[in-house]
């Protein structure tokens, strides 16, 4: 069964190039079709990929991590690592596997300035451009193949240096689009049991500062837009299906059918049924 469709050039760097270059490994561009985990560790190599469409999840350092379209991963591939598309939202994405000299200095600085192994930036076209200039290199293979690909991981690395220090200066821009990826993610996975604490862990933020700047961007703290969100796909499977109140309750999250009709009459000032009949 095929689960993925992908284009991929597997490198096999000269002497001179191991000796002197930062040299590619394998690059290509991935579309998931199926659901699959690529689980890694112990590998030399140093993985930068960008998730240009679609979600999923990457299990670094023992951190479990939604990553959706825009994000950018750095990652050192000598520590264990896995990453899943979105059954629902399958990805695409865009990597180079690389290594050679300084790389392991490279990385090494990157995480003592205290950067993230996952970013979003603003814009993505010097990354994708820099991507697409790795691949086309490879591809056509002449005298200067190496050195420009040198060149390419090069601007890659400053990119991601560059992209980490404008984030910390403007730290309410980086703020608005955490927001943004945690509503995106309770968009997603409402009917999953999500909690304060795993929206802190997942997304790197302390509980408090998340509920303070959750409720003051989007208007609501994450409980009230979690059961928002849950509300309204009951309210539409109460309208356009006939499962039963049990059936509703559970696949909106709330598995519990008391509690499941105590919350919906909260919100909406009659019970499950009781709304049933009325629309």
């Amino acid at each position: 069964m095929t689960i993925s469709k992908s284009t991929r050039i597997i490198a096999t760097p000269s002497a001179f190039a191991r000796e002197n270059y930062l040299f590619v490994q394998e690059t290509g561009t991935l579309q998931s079709i199926e659901p699959h985990i690529s689980k890694r560790e112990n590998l030399a190599s140093f993985l930068f990929f960008i998730v240009t469409k679609g979600s999923g999840f990457l299990s670094y350092k023992k951190q479990i991590c939604p990553i959706h379209t825009g994000d950018c991963i750095f990652i050192d591939c000598q520590e264990e690592y896995a990453h899943e598309s979105s059954k629902e939202d399958p990805w695409e994405l865009s990597w180079v596997h690389f290594h050679g000299k300084n790389a392991e200095s490279f990385y090494k600085n990157y995480i003592e300035q205290g950067n993230p192994f996952l970013f979003h930036p603003a814009d993505l076209t010097l990354f994708l451009e820099s991507l697409s200039f790795l691949y086309i290199t490879q591809k056509e293979q002449t005298p200067y193949t190496e050195l420009l690909c040198h060149k390419y991981i090069t601007d890659i690395i400053t990119l991601c240096f560059m992209e980490c220090k404008k984030q910390k200066n403007n730290p309410s821009q980086s703020i608005y689009e955490k927001i943004r990826l945690i509503s995106e993610y309770i968009d997603t996975h409402f009917q999953e049991d999500i909690t304060l604490d795993a929206l802190s862990t997942n997304f790197y933020i302390s509980k408090y500062h998340l509920a303070r700047e959750f409720k003051r961007i989007t208007g609501s703290t994450p409980g009230s837009y979690l059961l928002g969100k849950r509300i309204s796909n009951a309210k539409r499977l109460l309208r356009f299906t006939s499962a039963s109140i049990e059936e509703i309750g559970a696949s909106c999250g709330i598995p519990d059918a008391g509690y499941f009709t105590k919350v919906f009459k909260r919100a909406e000032n009659m019970t499950p049924r009781e709304y049933r009949k009325r629309w």
